[in-house]
């Protein structure tokens, strides 16, 4: 009998592997719904739903391997990330899904999120003050106007699989819908930000990319999380990983 491994597991959902199969259990039924939608919508490579029973979701293993991993080295060639760029790319020109996802939140309750947030780590004292400060003045430039295209939401390297220098398939899609293509780009690249160009150049030249909004991203998605990783069990202090992408924004 093949073993069961526990890939992530917090309160909110949990990734188990057996064998070549992924069961995702998720306790928020429409969370679990926005991924299969998006799944049959995204052109982009995907996994194969083999069942959906709420509040768990069975999808086959993809070949090939993880671009990377935040806090350590990505193996991966140049002609990889770039491939990455391009199917990102695909995925942005493609006819706007049917719901905002993660990416789409409004300025309004993004700006008042991110406030609070800040407020709360130094509160707590979560982070040293003049990194707060510094971290939430970057991310404004990540508050502005924006013309929707159809995003991942939650695009961390660990999503793309690989298998040489060819994209084999994006997973976890619950946060997928309308937002910010410069989101899906920044969350991709947080953390390997030796990469971007590579990105950037799959993803094409046609259009002028901000890098002052990416690196707003970087700090905006940094602050929001550090938070809410030490509350369920990870760690945002180890080595490239969130508290270091902020100190790097200095």
């Amino acid at each position: 009998m093949d073993e069961v491994e526990v890939l992530v597991a917090h309160s909110e959902r949990a990734t188990l592997r057996v064998g070549d199969v992924f069961l995702k259990v998720d306790a928020d039924r429409a969370r679990l719904d926005a991924e299969v939608e998006a799944m049959a919508l995204a052109p982009v490579p995907t996994p194969e739903i083999l069942w959906c029973k709420p509040p768990v979701l069975a999808i086959a293993a993809l070949p090939g391997t993880t671009l990377g991993h935040l806090g350590a080295p990505s193996t991966a060639s140049p002609t990889a990330w770039a491939a990455a760029g391009a199917a990102i790319r695909k995925l942005h020109d493609a006819p706007l899904p049917p719901r905002p996802g993660r990416a789409g939140r409004s300025i309004g309750a993004l700006t008042a999120e991110l406030d609070d947030e800040c407020e709360s780590l130094l509160a707590n004292a979560v982070l040293p003050a003049d990194l707060v400060t510094r971290g939430r003045q970057v991310a404004e430039a990540a508050l502005r106007p924006w013309t929707p295209v159809f995003t991942h939401g939650d695009l961390q390297i660990e999503h793309v699989f690989v298998d040489g220098d060819q994209v084999t398939g994006i997973i976890d899609w619950s946060e997928a819908g309308r937002g910010d293509a410069l989101y899906d780009l920044a969350t991709f690249t947080l953390g390997h930000e030796e990469h971007l160009g590579d990105v950037l150049a799959g993803y094409g030249t046609d259009i002028d990319i901000d890098l002052d909004v990416i690196r707003a991203w970087w700090s905006l998605r940094s602050l929001l999380a550090v938070r809410w990783l030490i509350e369920h069990g990870f760690d945002p202090f180890a080595p490239g990983c969130e508290v270091d992408a902020l100190r790097s924004l200095r």
